[in-house]
Formats: C-alpha cells, sequence, structure tokens
C-alpha cells in the first residue's frame, strides 16, 4: 500500500512537472508570435475595420439614405476635366530658346506642389528649358535613402518630364559647361512672390535671362505666379492644371502603399469619409487661433505668430482676439464641431473617417471628442503596417536619438543677481529646493519654452522627421482625392498660403466635380454652434436641419461659387474652373438656365466638351427634379437611414431621435 501511494505521488510530481514544461513553451510561443507579428501590424484598427463592419447584402442596392450620404451632386455632373489645350497657336517647345531655369523650393508639401506648377508655367511663359526643382526638404535631410534624392522623393521624373514633352523642355541638370558658373554663383538670382504678375516675368527676369542663359530662382512663398492671370493667358491656366493632375505623379513606393490603404478603407464594399484637421501651427499663428488652445500650446502660436511679423511673412498685431477671429470663420473648425456636424448630417456612428495630415497642432488629444463620436477613425499608422512606411521610406543611415542637454548650474552668486534684478515686488516664490525636475518636463519638442526665448535649430532628427512628413502628406493625398466624400477642418479663403484641403478640393473639382466635397462656410456655422452652445450633443431638430442645408448646398453649386470669390484668388489649383472642365451640356440646355443663377455663373463659362469625352448626361432640368426629390424625402431619411444600418450590421440607434436628441453615448 505505501508502495501504491509513493508510485501514485510520482506521477502526480510528473503530471505536474509536465503541466508546467506545456505552460512555458505555450508563453514562448505567444511571446514569438507577438513580437513576429509586431512588424506586421502597428495598430490593430486595420483588422477590426473586416471584423466590426460586415457589408451584408448587395452593395448595388443603394437607399435614399446612402445616396443622401455617398451619392453624387447631380447638379455638377455635367462638368468634365478638361485642361488640353485649345489655342491652334499653341506650339510645341523648341531646344533654340531663351536658356534655362533652375529652382530651389523651401516649404511643406502644399508649397512644394504649387510651387512646381507655377515654375513650368513660368518656364513656358519665358520660352526657358526648366531643370528639375530641388526639393530642400528633402535635400537637407542628412541620411535619407540614396534612391530618392530632392524631386524624386516625392514624384516620378520620368513621368513629369514625358507628361510634359509637348509644353516645356525639362532636363534633370544643367549642361555641364554652364554647371562651374552656378557654383560661382554667376548667375542671377530671383526670389518672387506667389502673387507675381506675368508682367514681371516678361520685363524684368526675360532680360537677364536672355542676357546671362541661366537664372536662379528660389520659391518660399508657395507659388511665383499669381493666381489668376489675364484672359489673353488662359492656356497657361490649363497648363497648370495639366502638371498637377496630370504630370506630378507620386513616385510607384507611395503609390502602391496609398492605393493600399483606399482597398483597405473599402473593405467589406464600405464607402469612406476623409477629414482633414487642418490644425497645423504656421495655419493657426498667421490667422491668430492662439486662444482656442491652453497653456504651452498657445505659447508656441504665438512665438510662430511673433516670428511671421519679424519676418514681414504677415502684417499685424501680435495679441489678437482669437474668438471674434473665429466668429468671422478665420480660425479651422474643430475636431468636436466636425464630429457634430457629421452627425447632424445623418452619418452613422462607425462610418469609416480617415484622418489626413502629417500634423496635427496639439496631437491625439484633440482628436479625442471625433473618435469618441466615430470609433472608426484611423489614419495611415494605424491602415499600414512599420514595414510598409520603411519599405516606402528606402534604407536610410541611422541617426543617434536627440539628447537633452540641462543648462548648466548657475552659482549662488548669479541666482542673487538674477533675484535682485528680477524688478519690484511682490514677485513668484521660487520653486522648492527640493523638487525633482521630471525627464517629461524638459525633453519634449516645446521644452524650449522653458528655458530660452528662441526657438532651437531643428535637429537632424526633426529635419528627417521633415522629410517624412513629405511622405505622410502625399499618402493622406491620394487617400483624400479617392475618399467618397471629403470634409475639411480648415481650407484657403483668400488669406495665407495654400493648404492641403483646398489642394484636395481643386483635385476633386477637376476630376470629378460631383464627388462629395463639402465646403462649409466656418463662419456661419460657428455662429450656428453658439446658438445652441447650451445643448451641442442634444440640439433641436431644427438646428439639425439648418446644419444639413447649409452643408448640402455647400457640396453644390453654392458652395463653388462662394469658394470661386474666396480660394481661387489665392491658389487657382483650389479651383480651377472654369479654364480646365468642359461641360457635356448642349447650348439649347444651357438657353434654360436661368440668368445669374449659381448654375448659370457655372456653366455659362463653360465650352462644351468635344464628341467622346464624356457620356452624355441628363438635362439640367431633370437633374435639377431629381435634386429637388431627394431633398423632398428628406424628413423621411430618418427611417432609411434605420434600415440601412441594418442592413450593414451597424449600431441600430435611430436617426430619428438623433434629429432631437443626438446621445453622446451613441
Amino acid at each position: 500500500m505505501a508502495w501504491f501511494e509513493i508510485r501514485m505521488k510520482s506521477k502526480i510530481k510528473w503530471a505536474a512537472l509536465g503541466g508546467l514544461v506545456l505552460s512555458f513553451a505555450s508563453i514562448l510561443v505567444h511571446l514569438f508570435l507577438a513580437k513576429s507579428s509586431a512588424s506586421l501590424v502597428q495598430y490593430g484598427a486595420a483588422t477590426a475595420f473586416t471584423e466590426d463592419l460586415h457589408y451584408i447584402g448587395n452593395p448595388s442596392r443603394k437607399g435614399v439614405a446612402y445616396r443622401r450620404l455617398w451619392g453624387k451632386v447631380n447638379a455638377l455632373e455635367p462638368l468634365q476635366p478638361y485642361a488640353n489645350p485649345r489655342s491652334v497657336s499653341y506650339s510645341v517647345p523648341h531646344e533654340q530658346n531663351n536658356g534655362f531655369i533652375y529652382a530651389k523650393i523651401r516649404g511643406g508639401f502644399e508649397k512644394i506642389r504649387t510651387s512646381i506648377c507655377d515654375l513650368v508655367t513660368v518656364s513656358r511663359l519665358l520660352n526657358a528649358t526648366l531643370v528639375i526643382p530641388e526639393i530642400l526638404e528633402s535635400t537637407q535631410s542628412k541620411g535619407i535613402s540614396s534612391k530618392f534624392k530632392s524631386f524624386s522623393y516625392l514624384y516620378d521624373e520620368k513621368q513629369f518630364i514625358a507628361a510634359l514633352a509637348n509644353d516645356v523642355i525639362i532636363v534633370r541638370n544643367l549642361p555641364s559647361d554652364l554647371m562651374e558658373g552656378r557654383r560661382q554663383k554667376q548667375y542671377p538670382i530671383f526670389k518672387p512672390k506667389s502673387s507675381s504678375s506675368s508682367n514681371f516675368y516678361l520685363h524684368e527676369v526675360l532680360p537677364k535671362l536672355k542676357n546671362a542663359k541661366v537664372i536662379g530662382l528660389i520659391l518660399t512663398d508657395g507659388g511665383c505666379l499669381q493666381s489668376i492671370l489675364p484672359s489673353s493667358l488662359v492656356e497657361y491656366q490649363r497648363l497648370r492644371c495639366r502638371v498637377a493632375f496630370h504630370a506630378l505623379q507620386f513616385r510607384a513606393e507611395i503609390t502602391e502603399v496609398a492605393h493600399r490603404m483606399v482597398e483597405r478603407l473599402r473593405g467589406s464594399g464600405q464607402p469612406y469619409l476623409a477629414y482633414h484637421p487642418g490644425l497645423k501651427r504656421d495655419t493657426l499663428a498667421y490667422h491668430g487661433c492662439a486662444e482656442l488652445f491652453q497653456d504651452v500650446h498657445t505659447e508656441l502660436i504665438q512665438y510662430r505668430r511673433a516670428q511671421m511679423i519679424k519676418q514681414g511673412i504677415m502684417k499685424g498685431g501680435l495679441s489678437v482676439d482669437s474668438f471674434a477671429r473665429k466668429w468671422n470663420g478665420s480660425c479651422p473648425l474643430m475636431p468636436q464641431e466636425v464630429g457634430l456636424l457629421l452627425r447632424a448630417m445623418g452619418y452613422p456612428p462607425r462610418t469609416r473617417i480617415f484622418l489626413a495630415g502629417s500634423e496635427t497642432f496639439g496631437g491625439q488629444r484633440v482628436l479625442i471628442p471625433l473618435r469618441a463620436m466615430y470609433a472608426n477613425s484611423v489614419d495611415r499608422t494605424s491602415l499600414c503596417s512599420k514595414q510598409e512606411l520603411a519599405n516606402m521610406i528606402g534604407p536610410e543611415t541611422y541617426l543617434p536619438p536627440d539628447m537633452f542637454e540641462f543648462p548648466p548650474t548657475k552659482s549662488a552668486k548669479q541666482l542673487k543677481e538674477e533675484w535682485d534684478k528680477a524688478g519690484p515686488r511682490p514677485r513668484p516664490l521660487p520653486p522648492p529646493p527640493d523638487r525633482p525636475i521630471y525627464r517629461h518636463e524638459k525633453e519634449g519638442w516645446y521644452g524650449w519654452i522653458a528655458e530660452k526665448e528662441s526657438e532651437p535649430d531643428p535637429s537632424p532628427n526633426d529635419l528627417r522627421e521633415q522629410a517624412h512628413r513629405l511622405l505622410w502628406d502625399a499618402l493622406d493625398y491620394i487617400v483624400s482625392v479617392e475618399a467618397d466624400a471629403f470634409f475639411p477642418g480648415f481650407d484657403n479663403d483668400g488669406s495665407g498660403w495654400p493648404d492641403f484641403s483646398s489642394l484636395v478640393m481643386g483635385h476633386r473639382l477637376y476630376e470629378m466635380a460631383s464627388s462629395r466635397s463639402y465646403r462649409p462656410d466656418r463662419g456661419f456655422l460657428t455662429k450656428l454652434f453658439n446658438s445652441t452652445s447650451d445643448h451641442l450633443y442634444h440640439p433641436p431638430r431644427n438646428w439639425t436641419l439648418t446644419v444639413r442645408e447649409h452643408l448640402n448646398k455647400s457640396m453644390a453649386e453654392d458652395g463653388i461659387v462662394r469658394e470661386f470669390h474666396q480660394s481661387k484668388q489665392k491658389s487657382f489649383l483650389s479651383h480651377p474652373l472654369p479654364e480646365c472642365s468642359c461641360t457635356t451640356l448642349k447650348s439649347t440646355d444651357l438657353k434654360h438656365l436661368q440668368k445669374g443663377s449659381n448654375l448659370q455663373i457655372i456653366y455659362g463659362q463653360q465650352d462644351e466638351c468635344p464628341e467622346g469625352l464624356g457620356q452624355d448626361l441628363k438635362t439640367i432640368g431633370s437633374q435639377e427634379i431629381s435634386g429637388d426629390d431627394t431633398e423632398g424625402q428628406e424628413d423621411d431619411t430618418d427611417i432609411e437611414l434605420m434600415e440601412s444600418d441594418e442592413n450593414s450590421q451597424v449600431d441600430t440607434n435611430p436617426s430619428g431621435e438623433q434629429d432631437e436628441e443626438m446621445d453622446p453615448d451613441d
């Protein structure tokens, strides 16, 4: 009996030992899988898409609710892209021209894109050969991939040269006999403003180009040619469109990743909305929106505004009433406000929203309200793996991380001298002597505010990050142009410089004018928010209907005409109409348009599209009837939205309840 008990105990010990071994092996396997999969998926949102939203039923069966949120704008369907030369006198360039133009471009994604379009146009105007421009944001960054340099860091050089062969002769470098003169700075250099006129180039630049055969341009203002040109130079406006929308193609690595992101966003047949917050430090400083933020962020904006005033970029005082600026529409809409507007439009809580923009001032904190209302809000980091982004960047030289240097310790004598010079009492007491200085208080990118009066020069890692932002903006640009709907937090309103949202909306307006691009009047919406500030999450039904009416009109002819009077004055690419489009409407249909109406303003200046360019569409009269029918059914949209949500297996909170009370917890 004793022998049997001993044997049973030994078996139990062996079984326990075996269990421990299996548990240890299981832990090792899980750790290995976690480590190996971390490089494949940076975050889990992309996977959650396919698990969270399953499109049940036939995706082609789209009801009134779907069309109201994602359908095309009927009134703008006759507009078609047509940027080809229409003048018989527009000739192919000859190699025997006036000389060469080389250029350096400083600035972010928007300034680079606008400047390249203007450069090509100026080269054609001066009958000169254009040297591929240098993008300083990439050339100044040390140790980036040797495969991609300067212009090719963003764009496809071969496509750029080939697409413009009938417009401008483009070469990669100056001839060797002229290169030495550039090194010795023998050629005249100009720093034109974005508002420079064609007469400036014809009367001041052209004589020096003919004399020296080479001139240099340094562009820092987001362009070098005024937005609106005389009617005699309409072909140069179309050339701008050919450059921006056809010749400037991103390199293959960027395009491949961007299209993969679009496929993931549209997984299971779902549409998606792209939203660009427009919260950039330069934009906020230029328009005086510092008080919309708090603490150190306000100081950062004010410091940048002081720099702009000192550099002559803008005129005005340092202290500005930010709330008055927001009241007249000069400041961006905050993400919380955009979320409330989308809910008022009827977008379900699980709508897929792509957050564009390489820089969102204030960080992820300001996006929390929007993410709370729309859980499927994602950006490039959650749609792409680290490996995919690394392949796009290419191999780079390792840079050591930036190390924060603490200021030198001050002696007791220096501290006493500073205390004596501090000014009249009462003065704030010094901090407790034994209080520790935590690392997060000193190592942030804004840590210089506590120690210095001037912003430190960018480190090698900062320069590399600026170069990477060009790639992130390129990805976001493609995804935003391809989106089923686009909502700008801020767009060019005729002041400042070209911005991301205005370029995206201009591209969408050119490529497919009937796509859903919201063009909100921020001043009008700010007044609406103030009218129901105590019930933001539970607005009355008439407030919701007012928002819907305004945003629906902003997508159609009313928004187009308003943008024509505001944005086009500063950036032609934000509103390339009517120069770069045509209409499929016949002349007989145009006669039926009411004189003085917005449709008459849009279509009255359009040329008729040549045969075969686009399919014949319905007349504008039938389109207006169709649009009226959709608006007439708006009262029944709540039921349709609920049915659409049930078909999509998303949260079925009735949209009818959202009209009267929008529950913040849905």
